[in-house]
Order: C-alpha cells, then structure tokens, then sequence
C-alpha cells in the first residue's frame, strides 16, 4: 500500500463516517420531544415499527432516508420526509414497507412526502412486491397544499395507485395505527386489507372539529372514527388490534401465508465473497473527482470470487462492459472507465468521457444483456460525451443515441450507482434516474450536476458580468473574484449526494460496501415480476 492509498482510504472511511453521522440525524425524526409524546400515547415510533415488523435475520434497505434533508427549513424542516420506507423481509417474503413518522409535524404529508410515497409504490409496482403501510398522519400540510394536492404526481396518485395494484394482484395491507384524516383516509381503506389499534388509531373523512364546524354536530374522534366505530358498526377495517405489537403480530401471520409469485428466472448460483478485498476500495478511489483510477479495481471487489467476464476489451476502452456475480446473481456491468488510455491506432482517450467506440460498445453489449435475461448494474464516473469537431464529424451524437436507445428500452431490471461524477448526458447515457433504474444509489463520492463546478462557475460568471455590465455597473478583479467564489460555492452545494438525495433524485446514499447488498436484494425484487414485453430498440440508425 503506498501513500496515495493510505491518503484515499483516510479520506473515503471519512465520507463515509460522516454519512453515519448523517443518517443518525435523520433517523431522529422530529426530535426527542416530539417522540416522547407518541410514547405517552402508548405507540410505538416509526423506526421502531418498521424494527419490530421486518424479520431479524434479513438486510433492510432504506429507500429516500435523506429525503427533505436542508429542506422547508422555514416550515420546521421535514426530516426523512416525515416517513421511513424501504424494502425488506416479513415472514420469509420480501417487502415494501412506508411507514409515517408522527414525530414530523403529526405525520403531515409536505410535496417530498407525497413524492416519497409514490417511489415507494413505484417499486412495488415494478418488482411486483407486496407493500404495508403503517399509517399515523394527520394529512396534507395545508401550507403547502398547493404543491401537494391538484397534480398528476401529487397526493391524489397515490389512491389512484391503490387501485391500480389491486386490480394487479400486488398485495396492500394497510395499518392505522395513529390519525388518518381526510383524503389520507382513502389509502388504508383502499388496500386490501385494513387493520386498526384500539384507542390510538382513527379514520374519518373529517374530524370532530371539522364536523362541529361544518354540521353543528358534536361528537368526539373516537366515536366518529375508532376501531369500535369502523370494525363493529361501519364494517371499514378488517381486524381490531389492541396495541401496535399486536398489530404487526398480525401482519407477520397474514404475511406467512401469502403464496408464492410467478419468478422471471434471473440466473442464480451459490454466492461467493468477491476474492479481492472489498474495503480497499476505499483506498482505491482517488480522493477528489478529476483523478483517474483503474475501474476494473472497483469492479474486481464488488463481483464474487472476483470473476469478470470482460466484453471487447482493447475497443472502445472508455467504458467497461462485461459479465460477472454478485451474491450469486449474474449481471452484466456497464462502467465508466477513469484512466487515461492509449489506443492501438495511438489515440488518447480522457478518462470518464464517452467516445463514439465505447457508446456503440456498450450499446451491443445492453443489448445482448437483454437477450440473455440478465440484469444491468451501471457504475457512473463520468464527465460527459466526447466534443470537438472530430468527435461531432465521426458520430458522436449518433452513437451516443443508440446508447441512450438501448438503454431507455430495457426489459431486464436496471441498478445504478453513482460513486463519482455524473455530469450532463452522461447521466442519461449511463441510466441516471430517467431512464427507470429498478434503484439508484449513490456513494458519498458522487457528484450530480449538468457539467463540473469550475466548468459552470466560469459560465456563470460570464453571464452575471454581462448583465451587471449593461446596468453600467464596474467589476474589478476583486469584484470578480468574489463572484466566481458566491458561484462556485453555490453551485458545487447543488452537485452534492446530499442535495440530490433530498430531493430523491437518488434513492439513497451507502457506504461502498453496501452497493452488493443493494445489487442483490434488488435483483431479488425484480425476480418477482417476469418479463412480458420484448426487447425492442425501434428505429434507430446504424
């Protein structure tokens, strides 16, 4: 191990300390106060449900946890969303589990909640999953009601999504263990099944203050809306429980029962530790985004035994393409490649750009993929497509859409992980979040953004001095470097995981050393729901 090494490790092990420390921040929901008095009401907090209900002895993986992270600062903040969901295992079957977390504002639904809610559903309807929903909301946050309420992707999707997966045969079991208020009322009861806790949980359309107000009728929340009221006169909830233990008790025995799905049949061996070790990654990744490393390490301590089956290895040199296992599943890996290569013909090609040879590589590979029913990881570390007029004059935009082609029409699940750059179309090309990755992590290492933080201040800049110019006012070279600074430190705020988390254009942020759990139980997931449409790139020019 020589310097450079120990320097990157101390650095990466860092990042990913600070993640920790992050994720124990969120997880912390509404604070301690807020949380003591969800216990004085004899419940259970959110975390600790979805704890108590998931199998002990199977990985929990957690979808949009920094989710509204820096956000709605003005409004309190809204950590984690003001709801924990993710995938993992109830009785032996895997799950998706959206649980609302009362310590955030009563559970209320702000825009990230709704958008949280429906990635949730999305990934259920995709792998054909089972999803529980543990309800404890007090409904739309009426401040931002109109970010939240009349849109297509907005709260009402949601209900129009239980529908749908009901009459798909995908599993909704629905517990109110705390408020359900108003339109939030609909998604319990248009699961398929809806179980209530005696004394702590309550649906209504309206509650007793609102029905004072809008009928002159006085009533408390427990007669209008109990588990009395709805499981032995109104007949709404299937099972009265007496206590959230209690409750998802039950879940677990419905969940035990539930018959076995249809598979896709993605190919799966007995799993084996990738032969190299997994944490030199961490010294293997340089310690800041424009140096350039060798892939193939990465990629050599993520598949198992360390097995890769490389496609056209001296063509197209700038991505990496080839077969391998993870935890036993086969997958066929699509990877920026960072060094600094040599072509045979005597060519220099810049680490992490896309050439026209690597896109038309990668494209014949996505598509054999596809033939053979093997699911795609993606590693992106890119800064973009090749340009300059003998990029553009040999295709560059021609190659680059039959990649963007074979990518966007996909049949078998796609995973990606941003664990460096992913700037401008080499987003798309390299399946960012558009292009429906069955899941989409990044590293802490990870930057998102149009094009590099130098590249955009320097524009940026020109622009704001034009405009500031023609008001007639003087910039100096003090004046200007102050500006490029405000730019710079703005701009490369906007280019975090962090950011890009906050707002899920990424599921999630994991250390490296999770990106196989992620890879496996995704694919488990997708296994769930069999191919039913074929391959097909449609018209595109060769």
């Amino acid at each position: 191990m020589n310097l450079e090494f120990n320097k990157n490790e101390d650095i990466n092990k860092q990042l990913s300390f600070d993640l920790q420390t992050r994720l124990k921040k969120v997880h912390a929901g509404g604070g301690e106060k807020a949380a003591a008095k969800q216990k004085e009401k004899g419940k259970m907090l959110a975390r600790e449900r979805v704890s108590y209900l998931i199998d002990k002895d199977k990985p929990w993986l957690e979808i949009g946890a920094f989710a509204g992270d820096g956000m709605y600062i003005e409004h309190g903040g809204c950590p984690s969303g003001g709801v924990v969901c993710g995938i993992g295992y109830v009785s032996g079957r895997q799950c998706v589990i959206v649980a609302n977390d009362a310590t955030v504002k009563a559970g209320a639904w702000f825009p990230i909640t709704a958008k949280k809610n429906l990635r949730a559903q999305e990934i259920s309807i995709e792998n054909r999953l089972p999803i529980i929903y543990l309800v404890d909301s007090a409904g739309v946050y009426l401040p931002l009601q109109d970010e939240i309420f009349p849109d297509k992707e907005h709260f009402g999707r949601i209900f129009r999504n239980n529908a749908i997966m009901s009459s798909s045969g995908i599993i909704q079991i629905s517990a109110i263990m705390g408020s359900c208020v108003a339109g939030g009322a609909y998604l319990p009861i248009m699961s398929d099944e809806a179980m209530i806790v005696d004394g702590t949980g309550s649906v209504f359309l309206a509650g007793s203050y609102l029905v004072k107000s809008a009928i002159g009728e006085d009533v408390d929340n427990e007669t209008l809306g109990g588990a009395t009221t709805h499981c032995e006169i109104s007949g709404v909830t299937d099972y009265k429980q007496p206590n959230d233990q209690a409750c998802l008790d039950s879940i677990r025995n419905i969940m035990s029962m539930v018959g076995d799905s249809v598979k896709a049949g993605f190919d799966r061996i007995e799993p084996v530790a990738p032969k190299q070790d997994e944490k030199e990654i961490y010294g293997i990744l340089p310690d800041n985004r424009e140096k350039p490393y060798d892939m193939r390490e990465i990629i050599n301590r993520l598949l198992d035994n360390s097995g890769f089956e490389e496609y056209k290895e001296g063509y197209g040199q700038s991505i990496i393409c080839g077969l391998g296992r993870v935890d036993g599943w086969a997958v066929g890996i699509v990877a920026n490649q960072r060094k600094v290569i040599k072509s045979k013909k005597g060519e220099m090609q810049f680490g992490g750009v896309i050439y026209s040879d690597s896109a038309d590589k990668a494209t014949r590979f996505i598509m054999n993929c596809n033939q053979k029913k093997i699911p795609l990881v993606f590693l992106q570390d890119v800064t973009g497509f090749m340009v300059g007029s003998r990029s553009e004059q040999g295709g560059i935009i021609k190659d680059g859409a039959k990649m963007v082609n074979a990518v966007s029409n996909s049949v078998v699940p796609k995973f990606t992980f941003i664990i460096g750059n992913s700037y401008g179309a080499g987003n798309y090309a390299m399946c960012g979040k558009a292009y429906d990755p069955r899941l989409i992590y990044a590293w802490p290492s990870a930057k998102i953004a149009v094009m590099g933080g130098a590249q955009a201040a320097k524009t940026l800049l020109q622009i704001q001095e034009s405009a500031m110019k023609a008001k007639g006012e003087e910039i100096d070279s003090k004046k200007e470097e102050e500006l490029l600074k405000q730019i710079t430190d703005r701009y490369n705020s906007q280019t975090t995981p962090y950011y890009a988390a906050a707002r899920l254009w990424v599921d999630g942020i994991i250390d490296p050393l999770e990106t196989r759990k992620v890879i496996s139980m995704g694919i488990e997931a997708a296994n769930h729901a069999p191919i039913e449409k074929a391959f097909n790139v449609g018209i595109i020019q060769t």
